[in-house]
């Protein structure tokens, strides 16, 4: 997987959010396969600390598990999306089976949410990047838009050093950057010393960090 998606990738599926305008000078830092209490307490204190908002593709087991948790990501002022129930790999999945399991994910997520608080669940993010274009219509009939990336850090990777995983950020990103990192264990090495240095660095440059 490449960490900088070609523009000709963009213009095969321009139905998908790749990024974001260039004219703020903002980047957009995604966190997949949350939420869990090992890892997503720790990225919310780090974003608080640089004021950053942050968007949280959320698997729906893991929202069922740990509902507090979800329920700070929103209540922090983060945008939150489907990541499937699973971690469905939608080459893998029938259609039919990658519906219902966004289905069910997008009703644990409802569920969860604060009182008082209307859940807007827009966003879908297929775990892996692999959709099939039939599952890719189904989520979009279902009023998601899907997001993608511009840049994915690999933090995920152990074979991803953690001075590499910097530069794939650090290297590659501009304004209006959509960037995956990953709320997860296998993640957490990397992410826990990438993370700061990431939001100091955008931040020396004046960069804002935003929401979806």
């Amino acid at each position: 997987m490449t960490v900088k998606i070609p523009k000709i990738v963009k213009k095969v599926y321009p139905n998908r959010i790749w990024d974001a305008s260039e004219e703020d000078k903002a980047i957009y830092l995604t966190f997949d396969d949350g939420p869990i209490p090992e890892v997503t307490p720790w990225v919310l204190e780090q974003l608080r600390s640089f004021g950053a908002k942050a968007s949280f593709f959320c698997i729906g087991e893991n929202v069922e598990k740990h509902p507090e948790i979800f329920r700070s990501l929103y209540t922090e002022g983060h945008t939150i999306g489907n990541h499937t129930y699973n971690h469905l790999n939608g080459w893998k999945t029938t259609s039919e089976e990658y519906l219902q399991n966004t289905l069910k994910a997008r009703e644990v997520i409802t569920k969860n949410f604060p009182p008082g608080i209307p859940s807007k669940n827009a966003f879908f993010r297929p775990p892996y990047g692999r959709i099939k274009q039939k599952q890719a219509r189904k989520i979009e009939e279902l009023g998601y838009q899907i997001v993608m990336w511009d840049i994915i850090s690999k933090d995920y990777d152990a074979a991803v050093s953690i001075e590499e995983c910097y530069e794939n950020v650090v290297g590659n990103a501009r304004p209006g950057s959509i960037i995956v990192f990953h709320d997860s264990i296998k993640a957490k090495k990397n992410l826990t010393e990438v993370l700061p240095k990431i939001l100091e660095a955008f931040s020396r440059e004046n960069y804002s960090f935003k929401a979806l």
